[in-house]
């Protein structure tokens, strides 16, 4: 029944396989019998195997065993859920904070929660797939307005009379490009023609600001983004997002976010590993400010051989090469040498923006960067990217 599609995919390069890694540690995996140097994955801060989380995990499997055993709202609210909400919203200072099972569940649940028949979302062209799905199952009106300009934003709300309730939802840091979304802009708009404002800091959360709460911490705009949306399986290393902003928005999400209210709740012991994943960030900026060398070290190894970024200001470092077929071929080569870099294409990214997504890690030492700028630099002048 599916060998034609299977086949087109096939032709357009677009076919996805999955990679079994049989272990993992640090910026090191195997893959294949392979030893290979881990260069695409979202622990930035290298915390998932940090002992701190593996204690916190174990302890609470003693206590708690391996699952929740239903929603939230039936019997799947422990201690340790109602603890990590806490933390959150003094993480983020807000007044409240909710768990969600995973980023494309809460960006699926927090919009059409807040958003519906009558409203308009305005939405950034590159936001992720989560908040277009989210967008489309809220069954408001939605414009596209051109990435990051905030021009486009202002004509779309200009013309955003007569609707209910107007609600603008953005990437923290867009998580194919690594650039940072023109949040005191965003911020200005929102309240000068009072809308609902929306940031979904995944890719912030841990690295972003001074003390590595996020987007609103960097620009200096704590307390003036209503709806923050984040995750714990990234920086964080363990797993999980979260909603955070007021005690009315959590109240409402609890009521009516429908991927918070019919999912089973998050394993506790997920939780604690949360739990002290944010105490770390908290208590060493270490990791962070290793994080930040490692990537201005990469990126200028990169600009010093001629590879473009793009417009990456952050740990996410694409190499775009343009065709799926370039992208493909490209990763197979890293691959060989020992680097493992995904190919990113279609519909991840725009068509004719094939890419090696590379991403640095506090984890990666000197020597693996030199490492990858090394094999870079010849493959570039093989013609490979």
């Amino acid at each position: 029944m599916f060998e034609q599609d299977l086949e087109r995919l096939k032709r357009e390069h677009l076919l996805r396989r999955l990679t079994v890694l049989n272990a993992e540690s640090g910026p090191i995996v195997t893959a294949a019998g392979e030893r290979l140097l881990l260069m695409c994955s979202n622990d930035y801060l290298g915390l998932s195997t940090h002992p701190a989380l593996s204690q916190a995990t174990r302890a609470a499997l003693d206590k708690y065993g391996c699952g929740a055993g239903a929603s939230r709202l039936v019997s799947g609210t422990t201690a340790l859920h109602a603890e990590l909400e806490l933390r959150i919203a003094r993480f983020k200072g807000t007044e409240a904070a909710l768990l969600f099972n995973s980023g494309y569940a809460a960006n699926t649940g927090i919009i059409p929660a807040i958003a519906g028949p009558g409203d308009l979302i305005l939405s950034d062209s590159l936001n992720h797939a989560s908040i277009i799905d989210g967008c489309r199952l809220s069954k408001a009106r939605t414009e596209i307005y051109r990435h990051c300009d905030l021009y486009d934003l202002e004509r779309l709300l200009q013309s955003s009379s007569g609707t209910n309730r107007t609600l603008i939802v953005t990437d923290g840091v867009f998580s194919m490009d690594g650039d940072l979304a023109p949040l005191p802009g965003l911020v200005s708009l929102a309240d000068r023609y009072n809308v609902l404002l929306m940031v979904d800091d995944a890719h912030a959360t841990g690295v972003l600001g001074r003390t590595g709460r996020g987007s609103a911490e960097h620009f200096g705009l704590e307390g003036r983004i209503p709806i923050q949306m984040g995750t714990l399986g990234k920086a964080l290393g363990s797993f999980g997002a979260y909603a955070a902003g007021s005690r009315d928005l959590i109240d409402l999400l609890v009521n009516q976010a429908r991927s918070f209210m019919f999912s089973t709740a998050l394993p506790p012991s997920i939780c604690a590993a949360s739990i002290a994943a944010l105490a770390i960030v908290e208590q060493e900026s270490g990791f962070k400010n290793k994080l930040w060398e490692n990537r201005e070290y990469f990126v200028g190894g990169l600009h010093a051989i001629g590879i473009d970024t793009g417009r990456s200001e952050t740990m996410i470092v694409p190499l775009v090469v343009g065709k799926s077929e370039t992208a493909a071929a490209l990763s197979e080569k890293l691959f060989d040498e020992g680097i493992y870099a995904t190919a990113i294409r279609p519909p991840t990214v725009p068509e004719g923006s094939a890419r090696i997504r590379m991403t640095v890690m506090a984890s990666h030492s000197r020597e693996d960067l030199d490492r990858v700028i090394r094999i870079l630099s010849r493959l570039k002048q093989e013609g490979c990217l």
